[in-house]
This record gives structure tokens, sequence and C-alpha cells, in this order.
């Protein structure tokens, strides 16, 4: 019997995760990320939990709707201006470490995830992963243009894990756009 290795690869995850650790989807396209957050577990998957939070730092979710048991309705930013409902149910639920998800026969996209909260083993926070798989319209085509329009599930999991730490540990999600409310200067009087 052997010994699997830890991982190294900070794509995959920290050292304390194991690359062969649920990583592989049914569905054509899967991404996986991490990231240490420094707050305690059980604050982040509460947080978490309460998916109507998520529009707070998922940049292209619209809106959060909760529909009887487990289940949700979302309504996604997609390419090229489009909207994507998905409507999804919780399949697997460990109170304060683990979520798992997958899409309903009523989402424009087929997909299934998770995310795991764990102790640092150091005693620094919390190491949060999260995994999607995802079947893309139009296949391969639809991969590359939500690619080159930033709107690729591997891109936005590092992009919404990133927010999801700045909002946990700040209380906000920095951003370089201008506050719509900030008062503006008339240059000619």
């Amino acid at each position: 019997m052997s010994e699997q290795p830890l991982s190294t690869d900070a794509d995959v995850a920290s050292p304390a995760f194991l690359d062969q650790d649920r990583v592989e989807g049914e569905f054509d396209a899967a991404s996986i990320r991490a990231a240490m957050i420094n707050r305690p577990r059980r604050e982040l998957y509460d947080f978490w939990r309460d998916v109507r939070n998520l529009p707070l730092f998922m940049e292209n979710v619209k809106s959060v709707e909760l529909l009887e048991d487990d289940r949700s309705s979302w309504l996604v930013a997609g390419p090229a201006g489009s909207e994507i409902e998905l409507v999804s149910e919780i399949t697997e639920d460990r109170p304060g470490e683990y979520i798992a998800w997958r899409s309903l026969e009523e989402s424009d996209i087929d997909h299934e995830g998770w995310i795991e909260f764990r102790d640092n083993p150091f005693g620094r926070g919390t190491e949060v992963r999260v995994f999607i798989s995802y079947d893309p319209p139009a296949g391969a085509l639809g991969k590359v243009v939500a690619k080159v329009m930033q709107r690729e599930p591997r891109v936005q999991a590092r992009r919404e894990l990133r927010r999801f730490k700045q909002l946990m540990e700040t209380g906000e999600v920095s951003t370089s756009r201008a506050p719509d409310a900030a008062p503006r200067a008339d240059r000619h009087p």
C-alpha cells in the first residue's frame, strides 16, 4: 500500500489536500481553485451556505432566489450580454465543512460543484477549495468564446475566490471602478 504524496500545486490546492481528492467532474470542463482565508471555518461556511450572499462577491451572478428544500434559481451574466438561468440543488451538506451541488433539468447549463472548508493545519485561518464542472454551451467553441470574454468558469472561480477572501477578511471587495455615487466635479463652469 503506497501513500499518496501531498499536493504542492498552487492551482490545485495547498499541501493539506491530495491531488486525487474529488477533482474529476462529469462534464466537459472542470476547474478547481484554492485560497487561504483568515477567518474561522464555520463563519465562512455559514456565509457561503446562505446562497443569497453569493451575488455580493460573484461578479456575474445577478441574483439568487431560494426555492423549496435545498434548491435555488440563479440568474448569471453570460458571454456577449446573454443571461443564463441555473437551477441547482444541494446534494451534500456537511455543516461547517462541505457543500456540493448539481444542476437540475431546467438549467441552461449542466453543472456540478463543491466547496470545502478546512482548518489550516498551522492554526492560521481556513483553507477553502472550490470545484466546478460544467458542459459549456456550444461545446468547445462556447468554451473558447467564454474564455476570451473572461466568462470561463476557471477564470471566474479564481476571481470569485479572491473576492470572497477580500469580503470575508476586510468586509468589502476592492475594485478599481469609481463608485456610482461618487461626486463628479464640473470641469467647465
